[in-house]
């Protein structure tokens, strides 16, 4: 016979948050200067418990109200110092990078803030914001980083998402676009005849062309590539406009500069 056991209760999101509260009271209410933490390590607690508290707003706003995961994993764009879009980043880590003071907002009219001047501005109407304890967080959308001041090394990742930014979305034997779902990654050079996996054998493909191709070369095949293959060489900007095919309005006036 098989004994039924009860199951374990799931895991309380807001348990995290709760440790790492009472933590930080401990610290703050201790009375000797070795239990208190240095200043670097008080804002990287502060940058913790603010994470623990953003988990725990999620957890209460999808019980009581409109879910707001898809707010805090949101787009913000990251600029250096001299406003050159870099990347783009989530909303969640750029009010960590705003609250540690790493990282400045820019609004649409280019006044700068800081997080207690951001958090005492009013949510934009139709604009989606964070509830807070005593009010709503304005959503950031353009953050300035206050001490990166160059230019990343744009290192492209092999990858299928690469892949179909590079072709277009585009067969690369008849041509056609007949949406993701329907393609597929080809090797010009089947692996199985020693074909690499590398950018200058990888191409995007639609079905018909990839089982006519089997494990043929395109010459043997009969088939001509519309483009050859090769590594692409993306800037930061041209990288963030493929990835996000509608940028928001704020994003406009630094990728257009970028």
């Amino acid at each position: 016979m098989y004994r039924l056991r009860p199951c374990r209760p799931a895991p309380s999101w807001t348990a995290p948050s709760i440790a790492w509260a009472s933590r930080s009271s401990r610290l703050a209410g201790a009375g000797t200067a070795a239990d208190v933490p240095a200043a670097s390590d008080q804002a990287g607690l502060r940058c913790v418990v603010l994470c623990s508290h953003l988990v725990e707003l999620v957890s209460i706003s999808e019980t009581t109200g409109p879910p707001r995961c898809d707010v805090l994993q949101g787009p913000v764009l990251l600029l250096n110092r001299y406003y050159v879009p870099v990347c783009t980043t989530t909303v969640r880590r750029g009010i960590v990078l705003l609250y540690a003071g790493n990282a400045q907002v820019l609004d649409a009219e280019g006044a700068t803030y800081d997080f207690a001047r951001w958090r005492q501005l009013p949510v934009v109407n139709g604009d989606p914001g964070i509830p807070t304890v005593d009010s709503t967080l304005r959503v950031p959308r353009v953050l300035q980083l206050l001490g990166f001041d160059r230019m990343p090394k744009t290192r492209i990742r092999l990858s299928r998402r690469n892949l179909l930014l590079r072709d277009d979305h585009q067969c690369q034997y008849c041509g056609v676009r007949p949406g993701v779902r329907h393609l597929n990654v080809d090797h010009v050079r089947p692996r199985s005849r020693g074909g690499p996996h590398s950018w200058d054998n990888l191409v995007i493909s639609c079905r018909n062309c990839n089982l006519r191709k089997g494990q043929r070369t395109p010459e043997e095949a009969g088939m001509k590539l519309v483009r050859k293959p090769q590594r692409p060489r993306w800037s930061p900007t041209a990288h963030i406009l493929m990835s996000h095919q509608r940028p928001l309005d704020e994003w406009q006036p630094f990728l257009l500069a970028g």
